[in-house]
């Protein structure tokens, strides 16, 4: 490629040369792939505004009540105490985006992206739907402030804001839970102004992002499309421009017909630049992949539209890695991407595994900070220590005790001997624990106490007891 070809590396496709943004009018997609992509994002979109009201076993379906730190996964309720499960959440997900990123690209991005969704799947189709296809949107942009463009305008804005004060509500349902919210609502603005004005702010963050800012999101904000730069490779699976073909040794032609292409050293490029009117981010995907592109595959539907027309064969632009394009491959399942896929259903199924094993309930005991032992009579040693019991469930656990199952020996409680941990709530308190000195074979002994809901067991802990240093 000559560096005259190569001038779009030298500034951004959606600033123009005045250095002004130039907003990007992509026309309407239509092909296979989109009718895919409007089925998961449907999917999702319904996922994304039921999640917070779904609730599985009283349990909200998702929540991230940062500010109380409560947390529902899946409809698992989470503490504080699971944060070693967040950790390794964490870590298998920077493991999962790295190798999804080096196998699949940025499949993400075009499919199941929620910026992606709700600007192409949601606020796009409405823009579409008021002011026209490519076409009547430029024309429409063009032409003065007359009645129709107020008329528009107006109405688009107004469809804008009612569904991002809507997203707003969602987002909140989601920190503060849905019960929370649905009683705010009930209850009116005008008891919980701080509220309302944290729901209008999210609001206008929606409404910037949505009916502005836009593509600039995916050019500018989000750090994903820098780490696709370090993690992609030339066998990488992305939306790529088939430049052996489409160029072959003279580059593309305007098409006409009756002419032989090939004979002549043309390639099946004819230079329609349909791939770049309906690209929501105003790239030219026949430049190489480049950071603004999102794998939304409507380049590639656009483009098949355009090879149908002219009786040429699809496939112009589709997905493949350059090393598919390098050596004229068709795409396959090589080793390395079943190798990367295994890797990565393991560490989902660790984690989903280790969701599903987590205790219901959460025991800490620890020796009372600053207390010695007791010796009593008959050689009794009594040690005293605090408890703390967390009920991770939706259900009251009745009749709470505690024995040894280490040793013998007995765990009086300093209230009643047995209590009752609340649903999703913490019980704590003072107990003593009194063993046989005989029984005690160092200073420092290792006990193992079970924690019982009548005679089920339902959680064991361990915790050390003091006792008599012995100098035999």
């Amino acid at each position: 490629m000559s560096q005259d070809q190569e001038h779009f590396r030298d500034s951004i496709g959606t600033i123009n040369d005045e250095g002004k943004r130039a907003w990007v009018f992509p026309k309407k997609p239509s092909g296979k792939f989109y009718r895919y992509r409007k089925h998961v994002s449907y999917l999702l979109l319904t996922t994304l505004v039921a999640g917070p009201f779904l609730k599985i076993n009283g349990n909200q379906f998702f929540m991230f009540n940062v500010l109380e730190r409560r947390f529902n996964i899946f409809g698992f309720p989470f503490w504080p105490q699971d944060f070693h499960l967040v950790v390794i959440s964490m870590i298998i997900g920077v493991i999962f985006v790295a190798l999804f990123t080096v196998a699949y690209g940025r499949i993400f991005c075009g499919w199941m992206c929620p910026q992606t969704i709700f600007m192409e799947m949601v606020f796009r189709r409405i823009e579409y739907w008021i002011e026209g296809d490519r076409g009547a949107q430029i024309k429409l942009d063009r032409q003065p402030w007359n009645a129709e463009k107020v008329q528009k305008r107006v109405l688009k804005w107004i469809l804008f804001f009612i569904i991002s004060f809507l997203i707003a509500n969602v987002f909140l349902a989601y920190l503060i839970g849905s019960d929370r919210l649905l009683r705010y609502i009930s209850e009116g603005p005008f008891d919980h102004l701080s509220t309302m004005l944290s729901l209008l702010i999210f609001t206008g963050v929606f409404y910037f992002v949505f009916a502005w800012f836009r593509e600039q999101v995916c050019i500018i904000a989000c750090p994903y499309g820098r780490m696709q730069g370090v993690l992609l490779d030339e066998k990488s699976v992305v939306v790529a421009y088939d430049h052996k073909r489409g160029e072959a040794e003279k580059g593309r032609k305007k098409f006409r017909k009756n002419e032989d292409r090939k004979s002549l050293g043309f390639g099946d490029c004819i230079d329609c630049f349909q791939c770049v009117n309906v690209c929501p981010t105003g790239i030219d995907i026949r430049n190489g992949t480049q950071l603004e592109c999102v794998n939304c595959t409507a380049c590639i539907d656009e483009c098949d539209t355009i090879m149908e027309k002219v009786n040429l064969p699809k496939g112009l632009i589709r997905y493949a890695s350059e090393a598919n394009i390098e050596k004229k491959e068709k795409f396959r399942f090589t080793p390395r991407l079943k190798g990367y896929t295994a890797v990565l259903t393991i560490l989902t199924g660790i984690l989903l595994g280790m969701l599903f094993l987590r205790n219901d309930v959460e025991a800490n005991i620890l020796r009372l900070p600053g207390q010695l032992y007791e010796h009593k009579e008959n050689n009794i040693i009594s040690n005293v220590y605090t408890y703390k019991l967390v009920n991770k469930t939706i259900k009251d656990i009745d009749n709470v005790g505690f024995k040894l199952i280490s040793h013998k020996g007995k765990i009086n409680l300093v209230s009643n001997n047995k209590f009752t941990v609340p649903a999703q709530d913490l019980a704590e308190g003072t107990l003593f624990i009194e063993i046989d000195q005989a029984a005690i074979k160092s200073d420092k002994e290792k006990i193992k106490i079970g924690v019982y809901s009548g005679d089920q067991l339902i959680e064991t802990t361990s915790t050390a007891f003091l006792g008599p240093r012995s100098y035999k």
